[in-house]
C-alpha cells in the first residue's frame, strides 16, 4: 500500500475524530452554562472551518509536495494566510469577540439590556448574537446592530426578569 494513501486515511480519520471531540466539548459547555444551540453553532462552524482548512493543507502536503519541501510549503501557506488575516483585522476582532460573547458573556438571547455610553444609553432586547454583530430590538421595533468588539468594550446593564 502506498504510504500517501495511509497518510491520507490517517488525516481524514483525525479530522472526523477532532470534529467529534469538538462537538462533545461544545455540548458540555452548552449544558454547563445553559446556552442555547444558537449561541454554540457559530463557534462550531468557525472551528469546523479551521479544522477543514487544516485537513486540506495536510492533504495538499501529502499529495502535492515532496516530503523535503513540506515545511517550506506549510510556512508559505501560513505566511500568506497571516498577511491576509492581518489585512482584515477588524473582521477577526469581531469574530474573536463573538466567541468570547458566546462562551463567557452573561447576556443571553431574549434578555433586556442597556448599553451604557457617555452620549446616550442604548436599550433593547437581545434578538440575535452573530459572528459580527449583536442585534438589539428596541421598544419602538427598531433593530440596532452593534459590532461584537464594541459590545465587549461597553458597560452593559442586564435587566433581571
Amino acid at each position: 500500500m502506498d504510504i500517501r494513501i495511509l497518510e491520507t486515511l490517517i488525516a481524514v480519520a483525525s479530522f472526523f475524530i477532532l470534529r467529534f471531540v469538538l462537538i462533545k466539548i461544545l455540548a458540555k459547555i452548552q449544558k454547563k452554562y445553559d446556552y442555547s444551540k444558537y449561541r454554540i453553532r457559530p463557534i462550531l462552524k468557525s472551528a469546523n472551518l479551521f479544522i477543514f482548512a487544516t485537513l486540506v493543507i495536510v492533504l495538499i502536503a501529502i499529495w502535492g509536495v515532496e516530503q523535503t519541501n513540506i515545511l517550506t510549503f506549510i510556512t508559505s501557506v501560513l505566511a500568506v494566510l497571516g498577511v491576509a488575516l492581518v489585512a482584515q483585522w477588524s473582521i477577526l476582532s469581531n469574530i474573536l469577540s463573538a466567541i468570547i460573547i458566546f462562551v463567557s458573556h452573561p447576556v443571553k438571547l431574549g434578555q433586556s439590556i442597556t448599553i451604557i455610553d457617555k452620549e446616550f444609553d442604548i436599550k433593547g432586547q437581545v434578538s440575535d448574537i452573530g459572528l459580527f454583530y449583536v442585534i438589539l430590538k428596541t421598544d419602538t421595533n427598531e433593530k440596532i446592530m452593534i459590532p461584537n468588539n464594541i459590545f465587549l468594550q461597553k458597560a452593559t446593564k442586564i435587566m433581571i426578569e
